[in-house]
């Protein structure tokens, strides 16, 4: 049987880990899967894909952003140390004891290495592109011969140049990731028998929330 050509599956790992050693400088590991390292020029917030699209298109463009579609989770790169903030964070904001789906990885963690050739703003998406429902890939690709950290979300309202501050990336985050899982929700349950829904709503929505005086943080920021 032939092989599939090589291009269908992405540049091979020792190129890619090459890649990101020599024209970034971010330290890998060996796969398979390539992977990136955290807590050391980086962090990074993982935010299911629905929420994640909704961020993206919500703040303005600051930082690489990839998806990885074996996991379902769109990443963004944040400045190292920013996942032990996400916890306080997210009390402050007042999204404590919300079931969010808001992940953060710091020291000893990491992601999936995404393709450097589908690294180019508008060629590669979510189920988009050869290898699409396989390949990580970038929504928002790093720039070569440019320090990563100056474009990075962190600690503070407001980041260096465009770059949104770490509350402000947490709080579209959390806001989106609650929303998402409302939507979802929803929609399994009109799917359900019209006697088998239950007659509880929804709990922690935006109007009982706000009704209960426990309006998020996040919807003032």
């Amino acid at each position: 049987m032939t092989a599939a050509p090589s291009h269908l599956h992405g540049p091979a790992p020792v190129s890619r880990r090459r890649w990101y050693e020599q024209a970034l400088g971010w330290p890998v590991a060996d796969g398979p899967p390539v992977q990136l390292l955290t807590g050391v020029r980086f962090d990074a917030l993982g935010l299911p894909v629905d929420a994640g699209l909704a961020v993206v298109q919500r703040l303005p463009p600051a930082g690489p952003v990839a998806f990885d579609p074996q996991a379902r989770r769109i990443w963004f790169l944040t400045a190292a140390g920013s996942a032990e903030e996400l916890p306080g964070l997210i009390e402050w904001l007042e999204w404590g004891g919300v079931a969010l789906d808001l992940t953060a990885q710091g020291l000893d963690g990491r992601i999936t290495a995404p393709s450097p050739v589908g690294g180019v703003p508008g060629q590669h998406g979510p189920g988009d592109g050869p290898g699409a429902a396989q390949e990580a890939v970038w929504l928002r690709p790093p720039r070569t011969g440019c320090e990563v950290e100056p474009t990075l979300p962190a600690a503070g309202l407001g980041g260096e140049g465009a770059a949104p501050g770490l509350v402000r990336l947490v709080s579209a985050a959390a806001t989106e990731c609650h929303r998402a899982r409302l939507l979802r929700a929803g929609a399994a349950r009109r799917r359900q028998p019209s006697g088998d829904r239950p007659d509880q709503p929804l709990a922690f929505s935006y109007a009982s929330r706000m009704s209960a005086g426990t309006r998020p943080r996040s919807l003032t920021l």
